[in-house]
């Protein structure tokens, strides 16, 4: 009786070879347990079925998707069927993204399937005999490629649930639906996914996987921007991925619940995004407010003079209102006129920002030329505004009104090279509106740089409060010359980071030759008839030298600028070593500052390179990443639209381990970075 029972359990084991089995016989090591199994018990013939790997792996052990990601292989099979029976690819269930060190790889745990779908001809009658040949690769902190060779024998008859159709029908539930949203990829790797059921009270997270390898840098964070109908995946596009091109993969979308939904999702070639931006009527607070403390920036210090000047002058000859309002007009010319060169330049493709025209060394030279001739003339080496060989007081008072005009075009030019807070917010608002509301942001932004001259000049008890003229009012004016030249000096510190020993050069002798132009107007303004019109001449021929010499100034070879090489602990910023330091799990801060921004110097001055902080990074071991926008670099362009900015200053600080990123505040403090700091 025991030798009849174990007999019939003899039997009743699969064998290896065996063409009766619906399970094929495992493939058995000591990392998985692999065998061939089948939806159904019997086969009729043109009704399809399905086939699958069926994968038990041992805990911590995994393989990979059809993309396998940053490393690895995926599981290749290799089907022997029957003649007139056809095979379609593996259905590949949603992968986990799997972190390695450095790398991400896409694949799977535990126990899963892989199923494909067979349909026999209609022609059959008998038996389907199916073998396979299957590799793969397990991983463990070491990869080991595994293989194996199955055989399975379906029964003809009427089909019915094998033993094992639970095990697809689990798989079904894991594979990604079609998706039921419209997505584009633009050029910068934005995936723009639009649906009336994706919205902030409901989308938590996303992420996305491409079907093939290449396409993007799969270790680099997805920033989630959730919109009122989609949201906006920050995609690191691979350096080799083609231009233009759509991109297919698998979305993963979970919402407030935990819910994970997987979609498969195939996003079309689009244009750049519009960008999300708060209510009109925010934009333009926040454009006051940015051009209001603008006066406080560091760039606008040297046109403090010049208004301070005529607001004395326009006081005792009780004009002050006049001067505001031509002051004011300058102002808002010059922020429409900037206004519509961004949109025209965005129009075009360029990727134009605030402060965009001090990436030119010719505009630099000339502004750097502009100030030192504005010093002189305060310096009282030549006249402008003053009655010239007996010109009657109207001429005089048009001068005056058009010298405050000019005054403000002089204080938006210099202004642009700094960003002053909630500046940025309205800047990258009205670049994304229609034309006729960024315009309005501009004119607002403008408005606000002009509102504390407006305010003086608007309150006539002031002038009671005004000094008796006398030589107080000539010291005062010369005076205020230095702070001009100090600009000038500071210009041509920038020309040299733009355009080299070369371009220091040419805008020195442009200093001399104006000086010369200056000094020979002023001698001839108080000479002689013939003798005027020599200096005249003179003078004349020096600006026009001058101006052949700043057509000389180019843009120095590509290097190290001393804005990248002066901090010996920063190391020069670019996306892959961002993304290397992400992946790391490093604590990382970037600093996006330009040669011409003097609000980033003075940051950098007093709130990150202090010892403190610096101790702290050390302490943290945060990495210090250093952005130079000097030369209007791409990548640092669209870090800074990343962000929402159109110019620098930018400070991100990213947590370690993956953390959200934060943006500080472009006014810096060592006790802002610090706080930072303790909180990551």
């Amino acid at each position: 009786m025991l030798v009849r029972f174990a007999l019939l359990v003899l039997f009743a084991l699969p064998w290896p070879g065996s063409a009766s089995a619906l399970e094929s016989t495992p493939v058995t090591s000591s990392r998985a347990v692999v065998t061939l199994v089948s939806d159904t018990d019997a086969v009729a013939p043109g009704t399809p079925y399905r086939i699958g790997l069926h994968f038990r792996l041992n805990p911590g052990w995994h393989t990979y998707w059809q993309n396998p990601g940053d490393a690895g292989v995926p599981t290749q099979l290799t089907l022997d069927l029957p003649p007139g029976t056809k095979a379609e690819p593996i259905s590949w269930p949603t992968p986990s993204r799997i972190s390695e060190g450095p790398v991400m790889t896409y694949g799977y745990k535990g126990e899963f399937l892989l199923p494909v779908t067979i349909t026999s001809s209609a022609h059959g009658g008998t038996a389907q005999s199916i073998h396979a040949h299957a590799e793969w690769l397990v991983c463990k902190q070491i990869c080991i490629p595994e293989q194996g060779d199955f055989r399975l024998t379906l029964p003809e008859g009427t089909p019915g649930p094998s033993a094992q159709a639970e095990l697809f029908a689990a798989h079904d539930q894991q594979t990604p639906r079609p998706s039921p949203w419209q997505a584009q990829i633009t050029p910068d790797g934005s995936l723009w996914v639009r649906g009336p059921e994706l919205r902030p009270a409901t989308v938590a997270d996303a992420w996305f996987i491409p079907d093939n390898p290449g396409l993007i840098q799969d270790d680099a964070i997805q920033p989630l921007s959730v919109r009122n109908d989609g949201f906006v995946l920050g995609l690191k596009l691979a350096q080799n991925a083609p231009a233009n091109g759509s991109i297919s993969g698998i979305l993963s979308v979970r919402d407030r619940t935990g819910h994970q939904t997987d979609v498969a999702l195939r996003a079309s070639p689009g244009p750049a995004l519009p960008t999300d931006f708060p209510p009109l009527a925010h934009v333009l607070v926040f454009a006051f407010l940015g051009g209001l403390i603008l006066n406080l920036m560091p760039c606008v210090f040297p046109v403090l003079a010049i208004k301070a000047v005529a607001l004395a002058q326009g006081a005792q000859r009780g004009e002050p209102r006049q001067h505001a309002a031509f002051y004011t007009a300058g102002i808002l010319v010059t922020f429409a006129g900037l206004g519509s060169i961004l949109l025209a330049a965005r129009a075009a493709g360029t990727a134009a920002g605030w402060g965009f025209q001090f990436g030119s060394p010719v505009f630099v030279a000339a502004m750097a030329w502009l100030l030192f001739v504005v010093g002189l003339n305060l310096s009282g080496v030549f006249e402008i505004g003053v009655s010239l060989a007996g010109s009657g007081s109207a001429l005089a008072k048009h001068r005056g009104r058009t010298g405050s005009f000019l005054t403000g075009i002089l204080a938006v030019l210099v202004a642009t090279p700094c960003t002053a807070p909630f500046m940025g917010v309205a800047i990258a608002a009205g670049l994304a509106a229609p034309p006729a509301v960024t315009i309005a942001v501009f004119l607002v932004m403008g408005f606000g740089l002009a509102v504390p001259y407006i305010v003086l000049s608007a309150l006539p008890w002031t002038g009671r409060f005004a000094p008796r003229p006398g030589r107080w009012m000539e010291v005062l004016r010369q005076a205020l010359a230095f702070p001009m030249y100090a600009g000038a000096a500071w210009l041509l510190w920038v020309v040299s980071q733009e355009g080299g020993p070369s371009g220091v050069l040419e805008t020195a002798a442009g200093f001399v030759l104006l000086g010369l132009a200056a000094w020979t107007l002023g001698i001839s303004q108080h000479a002689a008839s013939r003798n005027r019109r020599y200096g005249q001449s003179v003078a004349a021929a020096a600006v026009l030298l001058a101006a052949a010499i700043l057509s000389g100034v180019a843009v120095a070879p590509s290097g190290p600028t001393t804005a990248d090489a002066r901090d010996g602990t920063a190391e020069p910023f670019s996306p892959t070593r961002l993304a290397a330091l992400r992946s790391e799990g490093r604590a990382v801060f970037v600093n996006m500052t330009a040669a011409w921004c003097v609000t980033c110097l003075v940051n950098e001055r007093v709130a990150i390179s202090t010892e403190r902080v610096q101790q702290a990074f050390a302490a943290h071991h945060v990495a210090y990443l250093k952005g130079d926008w000097t030369r209007q670099d791409p990548s640092i362009s669209a870090f800074l639209r990343e962000y929402g900015r159109d110019g620098v200053p930018l400070y991100v600080y990213y947590p370690p381990h993956e953390g959200k990123p934060v943006v500080l505040p472009q006014i810096l403090t060592d006790n802002t970075v610090l706080d930072e700091l303790s909180r990551g």
